[in-house]
């Protein structure tokens, strides 16, 4: 499968490391706003054995209609920022080229954007891509189901600079119909990504915890949604829509 990336910050650069150690895919080119590496090869910067073509470009000097008529993929993955699907979105529903957004925040307008370009192609979102999150989240859906009076508490560590509520705790707290008042963050150092789920019954407590160790978790997340995509027609589709079949007995 030919896979196209957007953003190589540093969840990017992990993504693209496995991608390029995993042999059912290639990694065709890296498109990022800088022009610092230009032109060089993905594998080589990262210092990963390939035989792969990825080449890593700038949005300034090529044009997403440039890159996909030269270099066409089965799939682009958007690591970047909240504006980036306006710089690939169109042309890559236009061409089928199926899109796996991991955008933490994306605004209503956005968020219209990639339900427009589901009617064309197939598009998945999700804010946290990562499996054992998604996992999670579905165990503490059955647990709200079993128990829809407990006490709920959302708890979320990121590192030091990042911004705002995690996207993927305020999903959680929607998911569990709970006020966003009851998502407590830290910020510190350089923690990855935690989120913790508290159940709190009248004489027990359940806590369902999450922890990414590394960024590359974001990578096999991708490759997972990648894989379950495959055979999925067009449409706008999130973790549940895969996750689903699997809890079906």
């Amino acid at each position: 499968m030919k896979i196209g990336l957007i953003g190589f910050g540093k969840t990017g650069k992990s993504v693209a490391t496995v991608l390029l150690e995993n042999n059912k895919f290639c990694l065709e080119w890296v498109l990022r706003k800088s022009t610092v590496l230009e032109k060089r090869s993905v594998s080589e910067f990262l210092g990963i054995p390939s035989e792969e073509q990825g080449i890593i470009y700038s949005s300034s000097k090529t044009s997403m209609e440039e890159l996909l008529d030269k270099h066409p993929v089965d799939v682009i993955i958007d690591f970047s920022s909240t504006d980036g699907i306006y710089t690939y979105g169109e042309q890559a529903a236009q061409r089928k080229v199926k899109i796996i957004s991991a955008i933490s925040h994306y605004k209503d307008k956005e968020l219209q954007l990639l339900k427009k370009l589901a009617h064309k192609t197939t598009v998945f979102w999700s804010p946290n891509i990562t499996l054992g999150v998604n996992y999670l989240l579905f165990a503490a859906k059955f647990l709200k189901k079993i128990a829809p009076w407990v006490d709920i508490e959302v708890n979320e560590e990121h590192f030091k600079k990042k911004e705002g509520t995690s996207g993927t705790a305020v999903k959680i707290a929607e998911a569990l119909e709970i006020d966003k008042d009851n998502i407590n963050s830290v910020r510190a150092g350089g923690i990855v990504g935690k989120h913790e789920v508290i159940f709190g019954f009248p004489y027990q407590t359940v806590r369902l915890i999450h922890e990414s160790i590394s960024r590359e978790a974001f990578g096999n997340g991708v490759v997972f949604v990648a894989e379950n995509l495959k055979s999925k027609p067009k449409g706008l589709y999130n973790f549940e829509d895969i996750l689903t079949p699997y809890f079906t007995v």
